[in-house]
């Protein structure tokens, strides 16, 4: 094996293993995320394991924990407005509420309770940024709001139109449970599509040739871990995946995860590449608070349901799909 073979080999190992261990993470903290749990994770010596782990996510173990948990708790703060602060503390993994008010305080510069009342769509420190607004301003961009039960699936259907913003309409329906193969970016992506092309070839690439990619079967997803107006643009984590047999066998950069399955309120789009961002605030900001809704914890994902270079407008076709629960 030529010697940059071999180190590309190598490398995709160490991504591998540090892409389990964030997944791990991510599924478990409110448990006991410790230094051996995670070495043992990652199948690293737990000696070595904190300085791997700094050098290929550009931060140390301990604050990448700490930093997921606080910034989980915040979207909780907004999305879960009658589930008390002391809870989401406690379900993110804090050990108690002071430990958990000064992690908050520290990270956003103001409290948990400022936080939520605020409505917080702003990023850390910034809650009266001019680019920031309350979710209760959301509902004077609607100019139309309708709802329906679908004949055939019995679902409960919104129509959306916002000013200046394309026709939304939302289902709230069951989703299955999804086995995903996937290749993760962490860093900006905003309107990349050139990121995210190298992102699907080189899962695609990989899939092909073993016989994954099944027309008409295959769906093609973005998973998205973090939230873009809390997280920093330099640490926001998205994998490109599709869809795969549970038992496929994954390797190198390949990482393979379960999306958990159940309602899912599932808007429907055409937007241009830049256009993304304003779809998710429709949804989140203007569908979410008028439907009896709230999101809960499991992951956020699109489904990509065509290819924008052969749309007559060069435009996406995508399902945007956020886990629910009664508000």
């Amino acid at each position: 094996m030529k010697d940059h073979t071999r180190h590309h080999v190598q490398r995709g190992e160490y991504t591998a293993r540090i892409n389990r261990v964030i997944d791990y993470i991510e599924k478990n903290l409110d448990g006991d995320l410790d230094l051996e749990t995670l070495a043992g994770v990652a199948n690293f010596s737990r000696f070595h394991f904190h300085r791997i782990f700094k050098a290929m996510v550009n931060e140390t173990l301990n604050r990448f924990i700490q930093r997921v948990r606080v910034e989980k708790a915040a979207m909780q703060l907004v999305s879960n407005p009658r589930k008390s602060i002391t809870e989401i503390a406690l379900d993110t993994g804090f050990s108690s509420s002071a430990a958990f008010a000064r992690a908050f305080k520290e990270a956003f510069e103001v409290s948990a309770s400022e936080y939520r009342s605020s409505g917080a769509d702003s990023k850390i420190g910034k809650p009266d940024s001019k680019n920031s607004k309350t979710v209760g301003n959301s509902r004077k961009d609607f100019i139309e709001f309708s709802f329906y039960i679908d004949d055939q699936t019995h679902n409960p259907n919104w129509r959306i139109q916002m000013k200046e913003k394309p026709e939304m309409n939302v289902e709230v329906k069951e989703m299955p449970e999804l086995t995903v193969a996937y290749v993760r970016h962490i860093g900006p992506y905003k309107g990349d599509n050139a990121l995210f092309g190298s992102l699907f070839e080189k899962l695609m690439t990989w899939a092909g040739p073993r016989g994954l990619i099944k027309p008409n079967e295959t769906q093609v997803l973005s998973v998205y871990h973090d939230d873009p107006k809390i997280t920093d643009e330099d640490k926001l984590r998205t994998d490109a995946c599709i869809t795969v047999p549970g038992d496929t066998l994954v390797d190198g950069e390949i990482g393979k995860m379960t999306l958990a399955g159940g309602k899912f309120a599932v808007a429907r789009f055409e937007l241009d590449s830049d256009a993304f961002e304003g779809a998710w605030d429709a949804l989140m900001g203007g569908w979410m608070p008028e439907s009896g809704y709230q999101p809960d914890d499991r992951l956020c994902y699109e489904i990509c349901h065509n290819n924008p270079g052969e749309h007559p407008q060069g435009k996406h076709v995508v399902d945007i799909c956020v886990p629910v629960k009664p508000l």
